[in-house]
């Protein structure tokens, strides 16, 4: 195991600036970061896992340090896989802290040489989900400032205007 990588999981359907903010401050403590994206059968997804892939591919080109990768399964079984022993999570609010701590203890108690860092999404981006991003954008919202650029082209697609 290293201690200098850490795994930033997540649906990321689609990658958000608030998802940017916590992995830009997340290279300043890891050496390498591993964005693994979550194949949940469960849940609806707008972008498929090839195109969640390609958006985060993109947005984070000129990171090497930043490993973009997919899984499904336990994440501790992941992160084990890959060498990794930090989970880094990002909370927005109060609102997201109990779930986050109820994971954060059960992937502990599954192993125990797994931790959890939870960094605070900049004030700019309390407010941002990937679910909000999706609505303003279903209504032909203004969403620049809350993606990037690819994301903000590829929504347009999805939800052309009228």
């Amino acid at each position: 195991m290293n201690d200098n990588i850490a795994v930033y999981p997540g649906s990321f359907d689609p990658i958000t600036n608030g998802h940017l903010d916590i992995i830009l401050r997340g290279l300043k403590i890891f050496d390498k970061l591993i964005i693994a994206v979550a194949q949940n059968v469960n849940k609806r997804s707008l972008f498929n896992i090839d195109e969640r892939l390609a958006l985060i591919r993109e947005t984070l080109q000129d990171y090497p340090q930043i490993e973009v990768d997919t899984f499904d399964g336990l994440l501790v079984n992941y992160m084990e896989d890959k060498g990794a022993r930090v989970l880094l999570r990002g909370l927005r609010a109060v609102s997201d802290f109990e779930n986050e701590f109820q994971l954060a203890q059960m992937n502990h108690s599954l192993n125990n040489e797994m931790e959890t860092l939870f960094m605070m999404t900049s004030i700019n981006y309390g407010y941002l989900s990937s679910s909000i991003v999706k609505e303003v954008s279903s209504l032909r919202g203004k969403i620049d400032g809350f993606v990037p650029p690819c994301v903000e082209k590829a929504l347009r697609i999805k939800y052309p205007p009228r």
